[in-house]
């Protein structure tokens, strides 16, 4: 699982951040399910191909963390499946904000979040105080 992100982050997206400023891939169960949140991986022939975490926090608000698949597998829709156990997830939590931040770099993340419903936002804007690893980063809220 760390190694997809890593490769997809620094090789494919070339953000450099490393693993040492996202402490939460070292400990999935504190930084996620610990306060409610759940982490979501999927597999084919054992290997991981996708992630997508959603830490809750507090006033109905959660953020949608490590939404990634493997390249070879964007076309077959593991990214909409993944995105849709994390929606059930928050609706059946009462998450009425998800918050991310994305590299300015993501242009295809972009797209996907701005089709999905959520809208660029202004760190003042932030329901919630939310710390993250800026790489000229943009930051998208989504209403539920």
């Amino acid at each position: 699982m760390i190694s997809l992100i890593l490769e997809i982050q620094n090789n494919e997206a070339g953000i450099d951040l490393p693993l040492q400023e996202q402490p939460d891939l070292l400990d999935i169960s504190k930084s996620y399910q610990q306060d409610g949140g759940e982490f979501w991986i999927a597999l084919s022939d054992g290997k991981v191909i996708g992630t997508i975490g959603l830490m809750l926090k507090e006033r109905n608000c959660a953020v949608m963390k490590k939404f990634f698949v493997k390249k070879e597998y964007r076309s077959q829709k593991i990214g909409l499946a993944l995105y849709g156990e994390l929606l059930k997830f928050a609706k059946a939590a009462g998450v009425q904000h998800i918050i991310l931040d994305t590299p300015s770099v993501a242009y295809k993340s972009h797209q996907f979040y701005e089709n999905a419903g959520f809208h660029k936002i202004d760190a003042l804007e932030l329901p919630i105080p939310y710390t993250y690893p800026d790489r000229n980063s943009i930051l998208y809220m989504l209403d539920l």
